[in-house]
């Protein structure tokens, strides 16, 4: 059990998370910090948290797990500020999208990796953000992905592990290199797609009759494109080789369907679709 957890950001993520560990008898305190006081009352109000700050330095004094859910970009300066004011003992560790970044930052903060320090990335989330957006069965039968490091202790991991299990995640573990490969293909690519594809119709002389006819499978397709543009622009530039890496091989996809389309290559596209619909419906229920 978590004596004292402090969520700095606390949206859907970080929110999420407390609404879990109180529903499961995890947690005894949980303090909020963010940049928003208006955020923070909401989470006081929805006893999502049991103290605020917009102070991180306080906010940390006596955590014995620090939850660090914020944009990718921010991890540095943030991690800057709390260094001095962390419990030798404390726990720290994150929510972001890309590791080997957040890795770097924080490294270049303490001066070195911390023992405690856990590298996580819960997959799960929706399009809405803040924290009325938060619920507790976010992470329900969801993937949470650990990549310790060398340096990491195997206390702090296995404290870490078990936060996310009751919060009723399923926790796995890989390299940092391995998990900002996977998730530029699985979830850095598709948003790219669907901010792109928004935007280039929003553009369009006759945007306005393009969404009104707009069916559900353009909403389904495109619901990602309502997610926060600040975490998914660092996500962009901090993810930068692996997701140019994604996109330079999906446009080369992209490429082969467009030639099959142009010559009018029945087989080929059928080829591609009842391949496409078989990987669809086996690995993605």
């Amino acid at each position: 059990m978590i004596e004292r957890l402090c969520i700095i950001g606390v949206g859907l993520m970080g929110g999420s998370l407390a609404l879990a560990l109180r529903d499961a008898g995890y947690v005894s305190h949980v303090t909020g910090c963010g940049r928003s006081q208006a955020n923070l009352d909401a989470a006081l109000k929805l006893n999502i948290i049991d103290s605020a700050t917009t102070d991180p330095a306080k906010a940390v004094a006596d955590a014995d797990v620090v939850l660090l859910a914020v944009p990718v970009g921010q991890v540095g300066a943030l991690c800057k500020t709390i260094r001095p004011h962390l419990q030798d003992s404390a726990v720290l560790t994150d929510v972001g999208s890309v590791k080997a970044d957040v890795v770097r930052q924080v490294e270049a903060a303490f001066g070195e990796i911390p023992e405690n320090f856990v590298p996580g990335h819960p997959i799960a989330g929706t399009e809405r953000s803040g924290a009325e957006a938060a619920f507790a069965d976010l992470y329900k039968n969801r993937k949470v992905l650990l990549t310790p490091l060398t340096q990491t202790s195997a206390d702090a991991v296995n404290q870490v592990q078990a936060m996310w299990q009751a919060a009723g995640a399923e926790v796995e573990q890989m390299s940092v290199t391995h998990h900002d490969e996977i998730l530029a293909t699985t979830s850095h690519l598709p948003h790219m797609l669907a901010f792109g594809l928004v935007d280039s119709l929003a553009r369009q002389k006759d945007y306005a009759e393009i969404f009104r006819y707009a069916a559900g499978g353009f909403r389904d397709f495109t619901r990602i494109a309502s997610s926060d543009p600040v975490m998914w622009r660092d996500i962009c530039i901090h993810n930068r080789s692996a997701i140019l890496k994604a996109m330079d091989r999906y446009q080369a996809d992209l490429e082969i369907i467009r030639q099959a389309i142009d010559s009018g290559d029945d087989k080929a596209l059928l080829e591609i679709f009842t391949r496409a619909k078989s990987a669809r419906d086996k690995y993605a229920q």
